[in-house]
């Protein structure tokens, strides 16, 4: 899930224009906020000073003042002062592209059914009537995946943000991977404040858990326990959760014995590591959104933090590291502000917020995946 997207850069106004401009703006702050001091970088004038009323109401009016420049505020505090720094971050309505949406899904579920299909011993490329014995793992799946991302778009529009659908991501259908990438939506309208930031961020992970823990309780009553082969298996690696809801649904194993999952216990497995993988508290993924909307300026450093975990994760399997280094190069740990950066959090919300962050320790697992 992405925020706030900035519109295509446009020409730098001469300077004749921007002052002319920053006077408009400034004089949008009449009645809301008293500028002591004001500074121009670029095309963002910024002011600091004072705020006249709190900070919802004030950066409603500011919006509504601000939209007809064309331009969107973002209020921030130190323990001096207040600023005000005007982008240049229209509003954008979205026009659904349909056919990008289905076309998507559309390769995601033909991928999702050949890995579904592989696990199963079946080669649907030689029987195309073999793709049946994918569809239990392919449903399961794309139905937790959806059920996550519907979770962040109805929540969004809860919020009055403009949405995207979801676009779901096929992958590679080589078994033990999934078939595909997870899926994502698109916000292009700047969140306003740090409970509509959480909201739409921790809205994900809890629709997606309440599909992959029943499906992955449903898929241990149908598994199989047996002794485990020398070679030619694959483990899919055990978090505290999946540890809890295998001892519930089996019991204790015999010793040289394992459980050999059903497809939909299997889909309900990824949905758990999706689940956890999202909830890494870094950069633009739903853990990070929910980190700094719990923490504001300190989420840097616990996005530092947590990469510095997974590289010591990377002790029990390389995996880890490959992650940390595609979350350091590729999402970075700086985050967007809502347009209200003042506001905290409500009491219920930063309950929620650290019970979140303990799903991640519980469906986190050290070895996600052995291959023997």
């Amino acid at each position: 899930m992405r925020f706030g997207q900035r519109n295509e850069p446009e020409p730098t106004p001469s300077n004749e224009e921007m002052f002319a401009l920053e006077a408009a703006l400034r004089g949008t702050l009449d009645g809301i906020f008293v500028v002591y001091d004001r500074q121009l970088v670029g095309r963002s004038p910024t002011f600091a000073g004072q705020l006249l009323m709190e900070p919802r109401p004030a950066i409603g009016l500011l919006r509504e003042r601000m939209r007809a420049f064309g331009y969107t505020p973002f209020l921030q505090s130190n323990r001096q002062q207040a600023w005000i720094q005007a982008i240049p971050l229209a509003d954008v309505e979205i026009k659904t592209n349909f056919r990008l949406h289905v076309g998507l899904f559309l390769v995601t579920v033909l991928t999702t059914l050949l890995t579904g299909a592989f696990m199963q011993g079946v080669d649907p490329l030689a029987n195309p009537l073999g793709l049946v014995a994918g569809i239990p793992f392919s449903f399961t799946l794309l139905a937790i995946l959806g059920t996550h991302e519907f979770g962040h778009y109805f929540a969004a529009r809860h919020h009055g943000m403009v949405v995207t659908l979801p676009y779901f991501i096929p992958g590679p259908p080589i078994p033990p991977y999934p078939g595909t990438f997870g899926a994502l939506i698109r916000m292009k309208t700047p969140v306003r404040d740090r409970d509509a930031l959480f909201d739409v961020a921790v809205a994900g992970p809890l629709a997606g858990l309440v599909l992959a823990i029943p499906a992955l309780l449903i898929g241990l009553s149908l598994s199989r326990v047996l002794p485990v082969p020398a070679t030619g298996t694959t483990s899919f690696g055990d978090s505290l959760l999946t540890q809890f809801l295998q001892w519930a649904v089996v019991g204790p194993l015999p010793p040289g014995h394992a459980i050999f999952i059903h497809p939909v216990g299997l889909a309900g497995w990824f949905g758990l590591f999706v689940t956890a993988l999202n909830l890494f508290p870094v950069g633009q993924l739903d853990g990070g959104h929910i980190a700094y909307a719990l923490f504001g300026r300190y989420h840097t450093r616990i996005s530092q933090l947590m990469i510095l975990i997974l590289a010591l994760l990377g002790y029990f399997s390389l995996n880890w590291i490959v992650w940390a280094a595609l979350l350091l190069l590729l999402m970075g740990i700086r985050h967007t502000p809502p347009l209200d950066d003042i506001t905290p959090l409500d009491p219920r919300r930063r309950w929620l917020g650290y019970f979140a962050l303990l799903l991640l320790v519980l469906t986190l697992p050290p070895i996600p995946l052995t291959i023997q």
